[in-house]
């Protein structure tokens, strides 16, 4: 599995279907697109890991920079979204920054 991770629009759609010479429809059918979507207060995340590093590729846009929010929720959901990267980066075969659309490899190799 590859994890491609990066700020928001930094270009992780494009790379993947560029890197994979993939349309919409494959994209659709072999990546899971923005995972720190799922993360809720009570998923259990080394099981959502788990189901999706079963998938060719999954995408995460980074959460915990910035500002730390006031909202104890929003906390919450920032730790655990970061908790949910770690777990799919130790999986994962790859794993690839994005920033400006420049891809940078922190694990394994681009071939």
């Amino acid at each position: 599995m590859m994890l491609v991770t990066g700020p928001a629009f930094s270009g992780k759609r494009t790379f993947v279907k560029k890197y994979f010479s993939w349309d919409e429809d494959a994209l659709a059918g072999n990546a899971y697109l923005e995972a720190q979507e799922l993360v809720t207060s009570d998923e259990d995340l080394p099981a959502l890991a788990e189901r999706l590093s079963s998938l060719p590729v999954v995408t995460m846009s980074e959460v915990g920079g910035g500002i730390v929010p006031a909202d104890p929720n929003e906390r919450l959901f920032r730790e655990r979204a970061g908790r949910l990267a770690c777990l799919l980066a130790e999986r994962a075969d790859v794993v690839v920054r994005l920033c400006c659309g420049i891809p940078e490899v922190l694990k394994g190799e681009l071939s």
